[in-house]
């Protein structure tokens, strides 16, 4: 079949067969592969409210696809309508206000380098082709979090095409409680076709990691927790196991083994980095990879895209815990030790700072005094068996659940309605509820980690 346009619809109507449907229908995770039967490459909110009543005249499912970097393929499905925003792409800074106009097609690295050209950043993601979007509307965390908050608390404004087609701009003025709602509820109430966010000045960063044999993971662990509790809010830090890449800054006898490290980024004095990051050094010996230096920001940003490429097919488990004891400790750098890809990899990530500056009320990420975040990313070659890195990463993840806290909607697989509750206090989720049965009664917008309409 050949392309087709919808009346009144501006963007491109792909279909099965068409030219460019294949790599539209492609996501960030390489284990999925479904097919739609309808993928509208919108090009303004004109064409995504258009696309809606195409649905809904159809009786078809939606799917909303920014950054098609939901782990679990939220951004597409089989057989319904792909709400494709990918070619919505502009970025508008306005340095004097320290804010930015940003549409739901741009990834962290378009964002980062339009505000970096201005000395200015907002919190949000780690791997630079993450979408905004989708990473917003979960709450956002990232290295600049402990500082200046999540990327969800820095989002000023929207504009959002609603279930029934309507185009509304909202803030804390005009609709507080959607507000309140887009701030870490996911993409349940409508399709958010532009976002404010708030600036911040964020010039070159003191940082980088430090890597140890993996044998002594305990220890790097013990590390990242001990700096941690002490730690200002301008110290982002993170543990990491992972295996060794044959790159030119690993030594030879390290290539394909694994490692633990300690990432860090520091957004204080530039004069201090090097008294605050010297523990990383210092404290267990010469690293045996020490990777630690000065970053122009977007650096930092790109660090790591080499661990999450487009197409990695990957399986993640994560919680929020409460503080880590040695045990706890123990239990995860043994069960990471088994891991058998070399992609696969464990993550544990201090939280607070700004975080815990916000009412747990005040947004709907409500989780806001976990003090550890975990993520266990379970990696295979895409066409092999995944059981054996799955199985991996769950029994990784539940050898800590005794301190779990909650968990990131951001970062949950499709692993059903109790899993959601999790990401949300009671409290939390009725209002979360409330305000989807007052925006989509009909939950158009299911196709995600979903919050249900009241069936009253």
């Amino acid at each position: 079949m050949t392309t087709t346009r919808m009346p009144t619809f501006t963007g491109t109507l792909l279909t099965p067969g068409a030219p460019g449907y294949d790599d539209a229908r492609r996501v960030w995770n390489g284990a999925i592969d479904r097919r739609p039967a309808f993928i509208a490459r919108c090009r303004h909110a004109d064409d995504v409210a258009a696309a809606l009543g195409f649905a809904r005249r159809h009786d078809l499912a939606v799917a909303v696809r920014g950054g098609g970097h939901s782990i679990p393929g939220w951004s597409v499905c089989d057989g319904g309508l792909v709400v494709d925003l990918t070619a919505m792409k502009e970025v508008r800074v306005d340095p004097s206000s320290r804010t930015a106009v940003v549409q739901p097609g741009v990834n962290w690295g378009e964002f980062d380098a339009a505000a970096q050209q201005h000395g200015l950043a907002t919190p949000g993601g780690e791997i630079s082709h993450t979408g905004i979007a989708g990473l917003t509307l979960g709450g956002g965390i990232g290295w600049l979090s402990r500082m200046h908050g999540l990327a969800c608390d820095n989002l000023i404004a929207a504009e959002v095409v609603t279930a029934d087609g309507e185009i509304v701009g909202v803030d804390d003025a005009t609709d507080p409680d959607l507000m309140w709602g887009l701030r870490g509820g996911g993409g349940n109430f409508g399709v958010v076709t532009s976002f404010t966010y708030r600036l911040h000045e964020v010039g070159p960063v003191p940082g980088g990691v430090v890597f140890f044999p993996g044998e002594r993971a305990p220890e790097v662990l013990r590390l990242y927790r001990d700096l941690g509790a002490v730690a200002p809010r301008e110290l982002s830090l993170v543990a990491v196991q992972v295996t060794a890449p044959p790159a030119p800054f690993v030594p030879e006898d390290l290539r394909g083994r694994p490692v633990a490290g300690l990432s860090a980024a520091w957004f204080g004095d530039p004069d201090e980095g090097e008294r605050v990051l010297s523990p990383l050094r210092a404290a267990l010996g010469r690293p045996a990879i020490d990777l630690l230096g000065v970053l122009p920001y977007c650096a930092l940003q790109q660090s790591v895209d080499a661990s999450a490429p487009w197409g990695m097919a990957a399986h993640v488990k994560s919680d929020f815990l409460d503080e880590l004891d040695d045990a706890a400790l123990d239990t995860l750098a043994e069960h990471a030790a088994q891991r058998s890809h070399p992609a696969s990899h464990v993550l544990v990530r201090r939280l607070g700072g700004a975080i815990a500056d916000v009412s747990s009320d005040a947004t709907a990420f409500a989780h806001r005094r976990a003090a550890h975040m975990t993520t266990i990313v379970g990696v295979w070659d895409p066409g092999s068996d995944p059981a054996s890195e799955i199985d991996w990463a769950r029994r990784t993840w539940a050898s800590t659940r005794r301190l779990a806290c909650g968990t990131y909607v951001n970062h949950l697989e499709d692993e059903g309605a109790a899993r959601v509750r999790e990401a949300y206090p009671v409290a939390t989720f009725e209002r979360l509820t409330a305000l989807k049965t007052r925006l989509d009664p009909a939950n158009v917008f299911r196709h995600n980690q979903n919050i249900p309409p009241s069936a009253g």
